[in-house]
């Protein structure tokens, strides 16, 4: 049997769209003819992406919106179901991160965290209730393995994702009698990615040591991630609801967790997604 996943006309709508892993979401959807809509808070970003993924062909909309603002967020759903229709299909990727021992951390940036990861995932998935297609509905968001491996530095990312992965499980139970899927994917050393440079791989001998670290022995790129959003988003995952899936060659505890302490003793980088 031959696996053919086919987006066609189906709306997508991808939250942190446009940069890193969630970009590369969004380009996969639309290479396989999908209705995209991309929303971030930067309003440079947004152009930038939906002038990239215009380029396969297919149908795109930008929205600006902070995860962190529920009322923001509800318009960008508004405006996007006006444009394309009920969503068939939604990520939920924004994110934040920075390495710093809880000892030193401050109560507002465990908080940006915080509301960005936990609460802006909430706010994503509460205003796309009322807007999801009914039965047929597939929502993902993106995690990390810090939400079940405690790792140094991550204390405020370990909460934040630890709450995400519950509250996929939970939304699954709530939202399964209305023919709505939701599963999380919980990526690892992911090449290509700013989060990935700056937290884990700032140097050449960091990159190569977070690489030995990998059982597969290599980094994992934008399409292994997008590859596995297109699966549980088709009928092929018809079944597959409340799960966690790990992308990350072999091992969330050893592809990570040493390389991300290592890049943490100098606790110097952050990113925004």
């Amino acid at each position: 049997m031959q696996l053919g996943i086919d987006f066609t006309d189906r709306h997508v709508v991808v939250f942190g769209g446009t940069t890193g892993i969630n970009f590369g979401i969004a380009e996969a959807f639309a290479r396989q003819g999908a209705r995209v809509t991309v929303a971030s808070r930067k309003r440079e970003n947004v152009d930038a992406a939906v002038d990239s993924l215009g380029r396969h062909g297919g149908a795109v909309h930008g929205v600006v919106a902070d995860v962190r603002d529920f009322d923001a967020v509800g318009r960008a759903f508004a405006e996007s179901v006006a444009r394309f229709g009920p969503i068939d299909v939604l990520i939920s990727g924004a994110a934040g991160n920075f390495l710093c021992e809880a000892k030193d951390m401050s109560s507002n940036g465990f908080k940006v965290v915080v509301d960005i990861d936990l609460v802006g995932t909430f706010h994503v998935l509460r205003q796309a209730h009322a807007h999801l297609r009914k039965p047929g509905g597939a929502v993902i968001n993106i995690t990390a393995p810090q939400s079940f491996v405690p790792m140094r530095y991550q204390a405020h990312a370990s909460a934040a994702k630890a709450g995400v992965d519950q509250f996929t499980r939970v939304l699954a139970l709530e939202w399964g009698g209305e023919g709505v899927r939701l599963n999380s994917i919980s990526p690892g050393p992911i090449d290509g990615t700013e989060g990935f440079r700056k937290l884990m791989a700032p140097t050449p001998e960091d990159r190569e040591f977070a690489r030995t670290q990998v059982p597969l022995q290599r980094f994992g790129s934008l399409d292994d991630i997008a590859n596995l959003a297109l699966f549980l988003a088709s009928p092929y995952a018809a079944y597959i609801s409340g799960a966690i899936v790990p992308c990350d060659g072999g091992g969330a505890f050893e592809s990570v967790k040493p390389a991300l302490e290592a890049a943490g003793r100098s606790l110097s980088t952050s990113w925004v997604a």
